[in-house]
Parts: structure tokens; sequence; C-alpha cells
């Protein structure tokens, strides 16, 4: 490794165009295919379960938990990995609850089910949350791709980033729009493995740098780590607040979340829902533990080489950059795999991200209000359109998003899941409380997402400091209770016209 190395090799832009033009063929190849909006969206209900489960992984692990994880443990250590111990019952829930019910409907969209069981507001409700929620989390992981990872390692112009964020949503925008979600699934694929590929290939040079894997096993706790805590509501981490919010974004994810929803949809029967959701759950456990072996790794290495560190920071204050400086000291050809992975986990959650938007805005607002029906053909047509018009709005919001403080986790739980619980609540109601009425759900759904906020924004606001690991738990709690209290109250007056 030379330590003057500050930009990419030939061959690593050759490994990265080649990236980009293989995905850009991947959409080509399926717009052929693509008959009819169902095809498009859904990929004919009858597509292979291990493949969608790695999309369904692919797309809920975006390039900021890719380098979010490693910096995580770099800065604060082990603790945040106990949101693990949260996986088997979520499979058991979601499997065996969640996954039957809705797959008995015969849905396009997650939030037909809201109007069948509470009404249209609810479903509209739901339905802008969702696209609230997404537009923002995919303009996290543009500006956190150009701004925070590509431009600084590369030392280019910080007017850079609009094009670096142009370029990438370009890319993401003609090989969805194009594919429709068969092209997103094969890509998400090829990406999980690049992803793969990628993390082991850092972990292996630097275990062979330093001479041997115990090499990046610390001799002592470190200082600056998080001690182990089991349950402190003042702690930034504790056992039980990190398992309880994994367990919340997983279950609210997979319960409302179109983007999950979608890929049940997509697969044949219940049997092979609940395969696919094993295959992703399975997927993530694995590059957790992947990526904390990563940031030991990584550790180790700037420990040992504080001549690698820019300018005059610590690891410290550095910790989510190190992997990504860390790539431009790879040998030729291997820093664009790894890079070419960053942006596979970024591409593979905009891909998915554009598609479920896509989606919902069509079948949820467009076809539900619309007094006279569009042809299957017309749809398409349609989807590739709105597929572009998404694309220009996530390059343009990434451009303001950065102006919320706190690391790449920290950044992501106050921005990203901010409405992952308020969007479960009315979806809760809906399927487990049978007296549930629509005008308390709709209430409680929108005072979970004022709950989520002052949660969310405690320390600016009240000068609180109440763990980020609280916003879904603690927003989901108080909108679910609200729309129970509401709903019992409403059943103990009498209906009028037949209303609940």
């Amino acid at each position: 490794m030379k330590i003057d190395k500050i930009a990419l090799a030939d061959f690593d832009w050759i490994v990265i165009v080649v990236y980009g033009l293989g995905m850009l063929i991947v959409g080509f190849y399926f717009s052929r295919i693509n008959k009819s909006s169902e095809d498009y969206m859904l990929g004919g209900r009858r597509m292979k379960s291990w493949r969608v489960g790695l999309s369904l992984f692919a797309t809920l692990f975006s390039a900021v938990t890719y380098l979010s994880l490693p910096g995580e443990m770099i800065k604060h250590g082990p603790m945040i990995w106990c949101l693990l111990a949260a996986i088997p019952l979520v499979y058991l829930i979601v499997s065996w609850l969640f996954i039957p019910f809705i797959m008995k409907l015969k849905i396009s969209s997650a939030y037909e089910l809201l109007e069948m069981r509470l009404g249209n507001r609810n479903r509209v409700l739901a339905s802008a949350y969702f696209l609230v929620m997404r537009f923002v989390w995919m303009s996290v992981i543009i500006y956190m791709c150009a701004e925070k990872v590509v431009v600084p390692i590369m030392g280019w112009s910080e007017h850079t980033a609009l094009w670096v964020s142009v370029a990438m949503g370009v890319v993401t925008v003609i090989y969805t729009s194009t594919g429709g979600l068969r092209g997103v699934v094969l890509t998400d694929v090829v990406q999980t493995f690049i992803l793969f590929v990628g993390s082991i290939l850092a972990i292996i040079l630097i275990i062979n740098q330093l001479g041997g894997a115990s090499e990046i096993i610390p001799s002592q706790f470190p200082a600056h780590w998080d001690r182990w805590v089991f349950f402190d509501t003042k702690a930034r981490v504790s056992f039980l607040t990190a398992a309880l919010s994994a367990f919340g974004w997983h279950i609210c994810t997979a319960g409302s979340d179109q983007m999950a929803i979608q890929r049940y949809l997509a697969t044949q029967d219940i049997a092979a829902a609940r395969k696919m959701y094993f295959s992703s759950l399975l997927v993530n456990v694995f590059v957790h533990v992947l990526l904390a072996i990563l940031g030991l790794a990584l550790l180790a290495f700037y420990q040992k080489n504080a001549a690698y560190l820019p300018g005059n920071s610590t690891i410290i204050k550095s910790a989510d950059l190190l992997f990504p400086r860390f790539i431009l000291k790879l040998p030729d050809g291997f820093a664009g795999l790894v890079l070419a992975g960053l942006l596979a986990a970024a591409m593979s959650s905009l891909s998915s991200g554009i598609n479920s938007s896509c989606l919902v805005i069509i079948k949820d607002f467009i076809l539900r209000f619309r007094k006279n029906p569009l042809a299957e053909t017309e749809q398409v047509k349609l989807a590739k359109l709105i597929s572009v018009g998404i694309g220009m709005i996530i390059v343009f919001l990434s451009l303001i998003i950065g102006n919320v403080k706190g690391n790449l986790l920290e950044l992501t739980y106050k921005t990203i899941n901010l409405l992952v619980g308020p969007l479960f609540v009315p979806f809760f109601m809906a399927m487990f409380v049978r007296k549930a009425t629509p005008g308390g759900t709709f209430a409680g759904t929108l005072f979970s997402s004022i709950i989520a906020a002052l949660i969310s924004f405690s320390s600016e606001l009240f000068s609180i400091n109440i763990s980020f690991l609280w916003i879904i738990p603690g927003s989901f709690l108080a909108g679910v209770t609200l729309s129970w209290i509401l709903s019992f109250l409403s059943g103990c007056i009498p209906a009028k016209n037949g209303e609940q």
C-alpha cells in the first residue's frame, strides 16, 4: 500500500464503469418482458423466494448502514449489535402473523389494506407518510454517498457533489424505470454479492497487512467504547433499547412499508413469502457481523497506521470516513471493486425506493382518484415518467439534507426512521384491533408522528438527551394508545348513518 495514493487508478475506474453499464443492461433486458402493470410492479407475482429475499435485504440495507456500522464499531464499540437479539422474534411475528394476513388480500399497494378496514383518509395519510419517509431516505443515501464519501475521499471540490448525485440518480432511474421490479430484484442480487465481496476483501487485506487475524482483536477494551448497559433510558445505547428499537424497526417496516410488502406480493404464495423473509433476515445478520469485524479491522489498522488519518484528525472524529478513506489505499482494481460495493448498497436502495414510490403514487393517488381507468400499457408508461420525476426530486432534496446534526447512524434515525413507527400505527389497528375506528386511528397516527419528532429532536427543543433508539418504539406506543382510546370512546357513542 502506498501512503501517497490519493485517487483511483484507471483500472479502478474501469471496474466502476463496467458495474454501471451492467446495471443499465439489466434494465433494458427486462424492459422487453414487462407487458402489464403487474409485471412491471410485482414481477408477475411469481418471483423466486431467494432472489426476492436478497432484494429485500439489499433494499433496506442501504449505503448509510454499510458505512455507519463500521464507523459505529470504531467509535462506540459493539453495543449497537445488541439489536440482532430481536431477529428470531421478528421472524416469528412477521412470518406467522403479517405475511398470511397480507397474502390473502389481492392488493398491489400495501395501503389498499387500510381503506378496506379504516377508510380512505387513513390510506391517503399512510401513503403520504411512506412517500415522505422514502423520499427523505433516498435523499440521505445520495447525500451521504456524494458529499460525505465520494467527494471527500477523491479530493474533489464540494461543487462536484451535485454532479455525483446526478450521475447516481440518472443511472438508477434508467435501469429502474426500464426494468421494473424484475430488473430491480436482479440488480439487487448482483449488488448484494458485490457488497459481500467488497467487505470481505477489505477485511482480508487488513489482516494480511497487520500480520494475522489476532491483530484486529483489541488487547483490552478501548476507553472510548460504550460500556455494557442492560437498560438505561439516558444511555446512548443499552441492550434493551437496542433490541427494542431493532424489533420495532423490523416489525414496523415489515408490516407497513410498501418496499417490504411489495416483496411478499411478488412471491407465489404464503410459504414462498416466508422463505423469502427468512433469507432476507439471515443475510442481514451475516452482514451485520461482517461489518462489525470490518470495524474492528479498521480500528486496528488506523491505530498502527496513524499517518493514513486525514489531516490532523483522530480515529474517533473521523470514524465514519475511515472505511471510504481506506478504499483508496487498496491495490489497483480492488479499490474499484470495494467502491462499487458502496455504490451498489446505495443504488439498490434507490432503485427499490423509486419503484415502490412509483407504485404508491399510481395506485393510491392517481388511479384511486381518477374517474376513468387507465389501460395497462398507459400505466407502464406513466410509471416510467413518474420514476424520472422521483429521481429529480430526491437529487434536489439530497442537497439540503445534510443540515441534520449527528454521526451517520444518528442521522439515519433522526431522518429516515422518523415516520417508521407512525406508519405502522394504522396497520396495527387494522390488523389486530377489531373495534378500531377510522377517526381514532387517523388522530393516533398524526399524534404518533408528533411524538417521533419530539423524541428525535429532544436535545434541540428541550435540552433533554433522549436516545435516538426510542424514536420508533416511543412514537408507535403513543400512537396506538391514543388510537385505541379514541376508538374505545367512539364505540361508546351511538353510531350515525352506519358509521363506526
